[in-house]
């Protein structure tokens, strides 16, 4: 089996000794009374500061599930702030009637600047793939359905091969400076049988032997409560500031703008449908992107879109999909350790990488639903980061590496080997991208759907179970479950915060 993940690195290195820029000036600043106690000779009084320091420096530089207890103090704050004015709760406008125009897109919190266009045409195509603009992070980007064969049949070589081509798009994304972030979401529920019934219903003989069709019954019992529906999409996202002057060259306005992504976008579709194995890329166009957002916050819907899609072929009249305007929830409202959206709750974690490396396709059985009723759903986030952004977080990388192995000897601690081994992996990185690879930051957020009537936070630790049973740590994002829930389960392509918020 392969294994990846080796080179991979912290995002951020601190400053001093593993401490941040902040956390440093609050630890000297927390420490003042005491060098005042000691610089007037109340020695007395220093016995009793410097217990009262050591705490407050604990609660700065201690983290707790990712966060320390300053920031989870913030966090508490926000949050019954937010629950105070009204902020934690949203209602569509279509739950009251005032739905002015049926392609203007109504979605809650982090989704509320997102804007979807019809693009022009594609060359040689006939689709016209939905063009997403983002108000709030000024990004355009474009959503397809992806088919993969899974490399779960997949000797060494192909998954080689898979990781190769892999590496070698986000190489041509950091050349290119102009995708900002690839997001590729995989979304799995219990399958409703709707598709399979339909080809029972077009394939059924009325002479088919007794037998047979007791046999066929059995099996369509026993797949039905077994099987697992996967749907998986690739979202590309570019900087508005990045395709600006090209796109005022190209036309100006929407189609400029869409020239240069549809030019992004079949370089991508190439390198996915090559060597990393792809048997189709669809680029989705508003209708199709509408059911995928639906199907998103209502996993319930999903057998009848499909049977609407399906009866559709057969009766021209039957309306199929839902509009941009109505592929949002009802209601939702944030709690803080759980978002309920309809008639659903969702509770999301992110996925922090083993420092020892994974095996490629370590995370399936997280994405497997443990009950009927239940849809999992985990995205990928890849930003590319240029080659002189790389140049210099190695280069900080390494001075502080330095700096903690100078610290280290100064005052004869031995060094461990996991601290050899973060000095060595720093210095790979670095001649990697000498030799003209990429460096490219990665974050993912996996999130869990259940029925509103049942108990959310019962499924969310059989999650956390299977991402530890998959070797590696999951840390629930308490305070922004909203956020986390439509960046792992809604194919838009907004993704995480670029910068950690103290």
């Amino acid at each position: 089996m392969t294994a990846y993940g080796a080179s991979a690195a912290r995002d951020r290195q601190g400053w001093f000794l593993g401490l941040t820029g902040p956390q440093v000036f609050l630890v000297l600043a927390a420490a003042f009374p005491v060098w005042l106690a000691m610089s007037v000779g109340q020695w007395v009084a220093l016995l009793g500061l410097v217990p009262l320091w050591l705490v407050a420096a604990g609660l700065i530089c201690i983290p707790v599930r990712g966060w320390s207890a300053a920031q989870w103090i913030g966090v508490l704050v926000r949050h019954a702030l937010g629950r105070v004015t009204g902020w934690t709760r949203w209602q569509s406008k279509g739950a009251v009637g005032d739905i002015e125009d049926p392609a203007e897109a109504d979605l809650p919190g982090v989704l509320s600047g997102i804007q979807i266009h019809d693009g022009p045409q594609m060359a040689g195509r006939l689709t016209r793939p939905a063009i997403i603009q983002n108000h709030a992070t000024r990004t355009w980007a474009a959503t397809a359905r992806i088919v993969h064969p899974g490399i779960g049949m997949a000797d060494d070589d192909d998954r080689g091969r898979m990781g190769a081509g892999l590496s070698e798009l986000f190489e041509a994304a950091s050349a290119s400076s102009q995708i900002d972030v690839l997001a590729i979401c995989v979304r799995t529920v219990p399958d409703d049988g709707t598709e399979r019934a339909e080809w029972e219903r077009q394939h059924s003989r009325r002479t088919e032997p007794e037998i047979t069709a007791r046999i066929h019954a059995q099996l369509n019992t026993s797949v039905n409560g077994a099987a697992v529906r996967t749907e998986a999409f690739v979202t590309v996202v570019v900087r508005e500031d990045a395709i600006a002057k090209d796109a005022r060259r190209s036309g100006r306005g929407l189609t400029g703008r869409a020239r240069i992504l549809y030019g992004v976008l079949s370089e991508v579709e190439s390198r996915l449908t090559g060597s990393i194995g792809c048997t189709q890329v669809k680029w989705l166009d508003s209708a199709d992107l509408a059911i995928a957002i639906r199907t998103g916050f209502e996993p319930g819907d999903a057998a009848a879109l499909s049977d609407s899609v399906i009866h559709h072929d057969y009766d021209a009249d039957i309306a199929v999909g839902v509009p941009v305007a109505a592929a949002g929830p009802t209601n939702a409202s944030t709690a803080l350790r759980s978002y309920r959206h309809g008639e659903w709750e969702s509770v999301a974690a992110t996925i922090l990488l083993p420092r020892k490396g994974a095996v490629m396709g370590a995370l399936a059985r997280a994405l497997v639903p443990s009950q009927v009723g239940e849809r999992r759903a985990l995205t990928v986030f890849f930003r590319p980061i240029g080659q002189r952004v790389a140049d210099r977080t190695t280069g900080r990388a390494e001075m502080s590496a330095a700096m903690a192995a100078e610290v280290r000897r100064k005052v004869g601690r031995v060094e461990r080997a996991r601290e050899r081994h973060a000095v060595q992996q720093v210095r790979e990185t670095d001649e990697k991208l000498e030799r003209g690879r990429s460096l490219v930051r990665l974050s993912s957020v996996l999130a869990v759907t259940v029925p509103a009537a049942w108990s959310v936070q019962d499924y969310g630790r059989r999650l956390d179970a299977s991402v530890r049973l998959c070797g590696f740590t999951p840390l629930p994002l308490d305070g922004a479950h909203d956020a986390a829930f439509a960046a792992a389960a809604i194919p838009l392509g907004t993704g995480l915060p670029k910068k950690r918020r103290t």
